[in-house]
């Protein structure tokens, strides 16, 4: 496999010249204080060597090592305690925490590029800085002052890891029914008992503490997902002062054996009379942890993109140096007994398949991490609510859409290399084995769309999808002439989508199968089509420059448009059709 390089250039391309990011940052006066471009450059330039130079050589030697267990301690793979440790010495853990608690204070668009490297260097490794951050979310948004104190800077220092226990059993998608219970103390503390499974960084030695955030029920709950609470049980116990005490009755029972990530512990957790301290308020863990889940479930997208641009980094290195047959139009290198394989149509096809994808997702999920950060940091009520709006109709766009291009891609990055790619030395099976995950956990891709469809759009009456569409109809009155060739496709794909998007708001009326039905093909469709918006945006901004990158950029969106944009038909057919086809088959039929 190819060595990663971290995409500095294309990462500073879409944040300095088509979104135009430092001057948004000016524009918010927490982030104005606290990033410029030239701090983005340097943050982004270091992320790209410690990734680059220190996690990816591991991301092989880990998948084969994996993770053991051995009486409730789980070892990671060899490397992975020190690596951790340089990660989290140069502040990586918290590079969006908050200052106050020793956090970095970076955006989201530029913690989103990190995230990228990250999982590009490993997806397993990245998983476990990824799950603190999310805990440190939770907590620095719920938690009281007392804890926030207590946890967050060893949090966010890295010395100690986070978790979050959400899945049991016989409680995935429906975490209603969890059974997981937590018995009020004298003293203001809860005692924790029950079993979660699926439960990354559950257990590990890379830190000295893990804090994991539990959901579970108190005794008087009501019933269902309105009787949840959260709660923050420490692995160790932490004393007044801050140091370490006993250890809590939290273990793990065993790790998965899984498809792939395997240098990440995915534990079940035992919780016997744990002592824990509730997150926000009693019966609210739900709202809670939905503090964190936008932001984590754009990170499980950016996963996606990640394998799938490791994935192009190999295949494109390949193309170019694997030699069989030669072109159709005749010899192009002449000197060598065949041509490299990068002359072959479908090779190309694949190639580009990816790069417009992974190009695409790119600039998506630096626009939605934008959206969060005007949400959090403008001063602007108005501002704060469209963007509010925005990050809540296109998260699971982000989530789904993201991760299932970046499996498409990983498969393309896999087929370039023939037989090859199926042997493991190359490293293009791992990726696809470690990417099919993303499209499961953190709400599958299924759900995602389910959540698009049923509570954003349908919810909605169809407003929070009116807001997107004004907002890419004044893109396209804006443009000029010269970007014809991109905003017409543009202004179709969003005509059919405003089509679509009504039939089905009408079809919901009459029957309530017509939303699960058209789900997933409709996020698909509006996955393609917030695709074509960003390539028009792109198109803009390398319209005009004479060099290479600027060339490869252009020709890759006519790609977009001319190959991929019209899948949205096919697509939108199969919504259209309805959901009678689904139910022609009684349960024994099938």
């Amino acid at each position: 496999m190819a060595d990663y390089q971290a995409p500095l250039r294309d990462m500073r391309f879409v944040l300095n010249e088509v979104f135009e990011a430092p001057k948004l940052w000016q524009t918010l006066p927490v982030l104005a204080e606290a990033v410029d471009a030239e701090t983005a450059e340097a943050i982004l330039e270091e992320a790209g060597k410690i990734t680059a130079g220190t996690i990816a050589p591991l991301n092989r030697s880990g998948d084969e090592e994996g993770c053991r267990w051995d009486a409730g301690q789980v070892s990671t793979p060899a490397g992975y305690p020190e690596a951790y440790r340089l990660y989290a010495e140069g502040g990586w853990v918290g590079v969006g925490g908050d200052p106050a608690y020793g956090g970095m204070g970076m955006p989201k668009v530029i913690s989103a590029q990190v995230e990228e490297m990250m999982n590009s260097a490993s997806l397993a490794f990245g998983l476990y800085p990824m799950l603190t951050s999310g805990a440190c979310l939770s907590i620095h948004a719920h938690a009281s002052e007392a804890l926030k104190q207590k946890y967050l800077p060893n949090m966010y220092s890295g010395v100690w890891a986070g978790s979050m226990c959400l899945t049991e059993p016989h409680a995935g998608t429906d975490l209603g029914m969890i059974r997981t219970r937590a018995e009020p103390q004298a003293d203001g503390s809860y005692k924790v008992s029950g079993t979660k499974i699926f439960i990354t960084g559950g257990e590990h030695d890379l830190t000295e503490n893990i804090i994991h955030l539990v959901l579970a029920k108190l005794p008087d709950a009501p019933a269902g997902s309105r009787g949840i609470s959260l709660f923050l049980v420490p692995k160790v116990l932490v004393n007044e002062d801050g140091s370490l005490g006993t250890r809590n009755a939290v273990s793990c029972g065993s790790i998965e054996h899984k498809m792939g990530i395997q240098a990440s512990a995915t534990c079940v957790m035992n919780f016997d009379g744990a002592t824990g301290w509730m997150v926000g308020e009693p019966n609210k863990g739900l709202a809670a942890m939905f503090t964190m889940m936008n932001y984590e479930r754009l990170g499980v997208g950016i996963q996606g993109l990640a394998t799938g641009e490791r994935s192009y980094q190999s295949a494109i290195d390949y193309a170019r140096e694997r030699i069989q047959s030669r072109a159709p139009s005749g010899p192009v290198a002449q000197d060598k007994a065949a041509d490299p394989i990068i002359v072959h149509p479908d090779v190309r096809r694949m190639l580009l398949t990816m790069k417009a994808l992974n190009e695409g997702g790119r600039a998506f999920s630096s626009y939605v991490a934008l959206q969060l950060d005007i949400a959090k940091f403008s001063d602007d009520a108005e501002a704060r609510q469209r963007a509010d709006a925005q990050v809540a109709l296109l998260t699971p766009v982000a989530k789904a859409f993201l991760t299932d291009m970046g499996l498409e891609a990983t498969v393309h990055g896999q087929q370039v290399f023939g037989g090859h790619g199926f042997i493991r030395e190359w490293g293009q099976e791992q990726l696809v084995r470690d990417c099919r995950i993303t499209q499961i956990y953190e709400g599958t891709n299924g759900i995602q769309a389910l959540d698009l469809v049923g509570r954003k759009v349908v919810g909605s009456g169809g407003e929070l999808y009116r807001n997107f569409a004004d907002e890419v109809r004044g893109f396209i009155a804006s443009a000029g002439q010269e970007l014809a060739e991109f905003v017409e496709p543009l202004q179709a794909a969003l005509d059919n989508l405003d089509d679509l998007t009504a039939w089905v708001l009408e079809q919901a009326k009459q029957n309530p199968n017509e939303i699960g039905a058209a789900s997933v093909e409709y996020l698909h469709v509006f996955g393609y089509t917030a695709y074509a918006y960003m390539w028009a945006m792109m198109a803009r901004a390398a319209l005009g420059k004479d060099e290479v990158f600027y060339r490869s950029k252009l020709g890759t969106a006519r790609f977009f448009f001319a190959r991929l944009l019209p899948r949205i038909h096919s697509l939108t057919a199969s919504v259209r059709a309805g959901s009678d086809s689904l139910y022609l088959l009684a349960a024994e039929e099938f």
